[in-house]
């Protein structure tokens, strides 16, 4: 059986929480709702569940990079519903702290993405997955490092400029997080 897109409604926001671990301790019913997967199934469980074979695994490797930092980035990421159909999102992060300032949780907030992105990103990824499937992640980082310094680009400024929001969802995006406890 041959997979299918999931096109996600613009206003839609699937929301889930991951301890500093990344397994996952909250799901919206949003997510669920995409997903397919019910509650049962994704709580305590790695958020790895949904990650899509075409997913390089640089992307990962510098979000967590970033996150554990406790920088934001937005990552543009190719997921899997349950029943193996699957669906791109632009995701936010923001982290939780426990009482004594360490992280305690990771918040991620996706978003759809139009069919423009996916085409940017879809040739880039693909290229950094095979030099992966060749010549492992290190030629992938020092290949995407490249990337965007001849872009003279950041990688915030790069996926930035793919997504190009209109105002509206930028201050969208802001109360959803500030409902969240994120911060504006």
């Amino acid at each position: 059986m041959k997979s299918k897109e999931i096109i996600i409604n613009k206003n839609d926001v699937l929301v889930t929480r991951t301890n500093h671990s990344g397994i996952i301790n909250y799901a919206n019913d949003t997510f669920l709702r995409i997903t397919g997967f019910s509650e049962d199934e994704v709580i305590n469980h790695p958020h790895n569940i949904i990650r899509h074979q075409d997913m390089p695994k640089v992307i990962f490797y510098l979000m967590w990079k970033n996150i554990k930092k406790r920088k934001n980035i937005i990552a543009i990421v190719k997921n899997y519903t349950k029943n193996k159909d699957y669906y791109w999102v632009a995701t936010d992060f923001k982290h939780e702290e426990d009482f004594s300032g360490a992280i305690k949780n990771y918040v991620a907030y996706r978003r759809p993405i139009n069919q423009d992105n996916i085409k940017v990103i879809e040739k880039l990824y693909s290229n950094l997955l095979e030099i992966e499937k060749t010549t492992g992640i290190e030629a992938s980082i020092k290949y995407f490092n490249r990337y965007l310094k001849d872009k003279d680009m950041e990688y915030n400024e790069f996926i930035a400029d793919i997504l190009v929001e209109p105002p509206l969802t930028q201050i969208l995006m802001k109360k959803i997080k500030s409902l969240f406890g994120g911060q504006s």
